[in-house]
């Protein structure tokens, strides 16, 4: 089954989630869009939460969160159980996030990074798999310190 992106953002992220919905339509990856739909100011945490109910729930299986610096949406993701999201404005970081932390968001900021490198960080995202072994205990290790420390 092919995988499903969970995308969103606030008012500060929505040109770029509107560039990134562009690009994955010209490359057939498929996605559902939690909003929001304009540039008109709203809450981050709320389309945060959008996104993460949608991976959560099995919907989706990964997401991506727009906003001005890409920290607000990851500060609010990474409140949920079993979301690991990612800030990056590099390849390097996006290609290493999913490849040893199995990062399931990646965060980006819409006044932080131009739109071709966001939709190159965007690629790199959704082409890498995570790498399993000796990291899989470690994300395992993460996924205990959310049951015991919430």
């Amino acid at each position: 089954m092919e995988k499903i992106y969970a995308l969103a953002s606030d008012h500060g992220g929505y040109e770029l989630k509107e560039e990134i919905k562009r690009h994955f339509d010209e490359i057939g990856i498929k996605y559902i869009d939690f909003g929001t739909n304009s540039t008109a100011s709203v809450d981050y945490p709320e389309y945060a939460a959008k996104v993460c109910r949608a991976i959560i729930g099995g919907e989706c299986g990964a997401g991506i969160l727009c906003c001005g610096t890409g920290i607000g949406m990851s500060i609010a993701a990474n409140k949920f159980d079993g979301i690991r999201a990612a800030v990056a404005s590099d390849t390097f970081s996006v290609r290493y996030t999913r490849m040893h932390n199995d990062a399931n968001v990646l965060c980006l900021g819409g006044r932080v990074v131009g739109v071709g490198l966001a939709l190159e960080l965007c690629d790199v995202f959704v082409s890498t798999e995570f790498e399993g072994g000796r990291h899989a205990k470690r994300v395992g290790m993460i996924t205990e310190l959310e049951s015991t420390h919430r």
